[in-house]
């Protein structure tokens, strides 16, 4: 299915998306004689290497089959977030009594809350447009791309020459081998956008980051939401001390937990689809309008003529880079979701440039250099970067851990967000900082600072030393320095410090 066809409504704001990112009037330029570097899909990978490439003077084109912007800007972070936002402020009504204020129970007009989401999708969508970057000298070429031969492409019936190429073709929602579950329907990042009517009762299949989220969502905005997850716990890659945080929150927005549960099969009674479900040798049948289906991403690898440019790939890992982002063709590229196990936009930008470096400047630069942390934005949210200690345990790494609970935090207890934790895992000997998670307001922005210092090596006992504003939720990050100073503080230096003092 196109990613045309997930545009619905076709009301004025989707409308003018497509105007931006796909114009229906577009007319492909004649291709130059040779292309410095040709890269094929307009995600944030694509769109980042040809400008970066384009700026540098380089002769760029850029081919894409679908949307420009790719599943960040139409099917993914942006759309995600604004309905976010919405559910966010359906929480903070129903919890003003908390804070002594009495309003009434708030109502959810779910119809303005999407199209407020397309509303700002498209506001959002001209720093991805086609026009944008065609006027930063980029040929935009809209069709399948395909290679032809390792120096060739063809798109729309126009053959691309180039002495360099990159993939950036991205992924999409990962399907399950469920019997009976396309034949009753379901709904994907690609399609969960496009709803205009709340479902009454919708089922959320996995308990990773999109779908937490999402469960969220739905049962904030009045939804009765089952959320089924195959592992013994949401988020099952995250801190288990954070995910439970993050799992009590969705239970208290009533979300149906149901762990260590399989879907066997999928049929249909009239306009309900049934769930037939396994757990612990028990079967339960569960009832809803819509089924929401979050089970991981396939990479995009299909019809791109890769044989014809020796370029290998699997299903599961996608395409196959070395760590300067090659492929096995030397002059071919690859970069974000398509080729990396590390599936957010920020990585992908990142990724990107170390492709315009080594692509362009025979360059040197490593992806196993880059330190990339993520977020899952639920409420509260999550944010990890570096080491897990679970992946400690298993090397045989020794680290040592600092905690700082909000709990006591004075922000936290005045804004009463009290149920959220700072993990710092450092070196057993220095101050190094090798790993961090934070669980609670803001987290993804918090996590920020701690990626700053472990890029610059610096270290607790100089983050101590900065003067936070009071009071924040970033003091908890100078708190956590604290505990690390007063480690330092062997017998004998207490001894002497209290001869001096006495």
């Amino acid at each position: 299915m196109s990613q045309f066809d997930q545009l619905e409504p076709f009301d004025e704001h989707n409308r003018r998306l497509l105007s931006q990112v796909h114009p229906e009037d577009w007319k492909n330029p004649t291709p130059k004689n040779q292309y410095h570097l040709v890269v094929i899909g307009a995600g944030t990978a694509g769109l980042v290497t040809a400008a970066g490439a384009a700026g540098l003077g380089a002769k760029v084109a850029l081919i894409e089959r679908d949307l420009m912007g790719g599943d960040c800007l139409n099917f993914g972070c942006v759309p995600s977030k604004a309905l976010i936002a919405s559910a966010r402020q359906v929480a903070t009504i129903r919890t003003a009594s908390e804070f002594g204020i009495q309003v009434a129970e708030p109502t959810v007009d779910f119809s303005q809350v999407m199209q407020r989401m397309r509303r700002l999708r498209a506001a959002i969508s001209p720093h991805d447009s086609a026009a944008r970057f065609r006027d930063l000298g980029i040929d935009i070429f809209f069709g399948q791309g395909k290679f032809t031969s390792d120096s060739t492409i063809e798109v729309a019936g126009s053959t691309l020459n180039f002495k360099k190429a990159v993939i950036a073709t991205g992924a999409r929602a990962a399907s399950l081998p469920i019997p009976g579950l396309s034949e009753a329907g379901y709904l994907t990042n690609e399609s969960v956008f496009s709803l205009t009517e709340l479902p009454k009762k919708i089922a959320v299949i996995g308990g990773g980051p999109i779908g937490c989220e999402m469960a969220q969502c739905f049962a904030r905005f009045g939804s009765q939401v089952t959320l089924l997850e195959t592992a013994s716990s949401i988020l099952p890659r995250e801190e288990p001390t954070a995910a439970r945080i993050v799992q009590e929150s969705l239970q208290r927005d009533g979300v149906r937990l149901l762990l260590n549960t399989a879907v066997s099969q999928v049929t249909s009674q009239g306009p309900d689809k049934i769930l037939h479900l396994t757990s612990a040798g028990q079967t339960e049948q569960i009832f809803v309008d819509q089924i929401l289906l979050c089970a991981g991403r396939t990479p995009n690898v299909e019809d791109l003529g890769l044989d014809r440019a020796a370029v290998k790939a699997d299903s599961k890992r996608g395409i196959v880079v070395d760590d300067f982002m090659r492929t096995t063709n030397r002059r071919i590229f690859a970069a974000g979701d398509v080729c990396s196990r590390f599936q957010f936009t920020h990585a992908a930008d990142f990724l990107a440039r170390i492709v315009i470096q080594n692509a362009l400047f025979w360059g040197r630069a490593r992806a196993s250099k880059l330190i990339i942390p993520w977020c899952t934005y639920t409420s509260p949210e999550i944010a990890h970067v570096g080491l897990y200690p679970a992946e400690a345990e298993r090397t045989g790494r020794p680290i040592r851990t600092f905690v700082q609970e909000f709990s006591r935090l004075d922000r936290a207890i005045l804004d009463g967000e009290t149920e959220g934790l700072i993990q710092i895992h450092c070196s057993p000997k220095s101050d190094r900082i090798l790993g961090a998670t934070i669980v609670g307001p803001h987290a993804g922005d918090l996590i920020s600072s701690v990626v700053m210092a472990m890029k610059h090596n610096i270290g607790l006992r100089k983050i101590a030393s900065v003067i936070h504003p009071y009071p924040t939720y970033a003091e908890a990050l100078r708190k956590v320095g604290d505990q690390y100073n007063r480690t330092r503080l062997t017998p004998l230096t207490k001894w002497v410090l209290s001869w001096f003092v006495s």
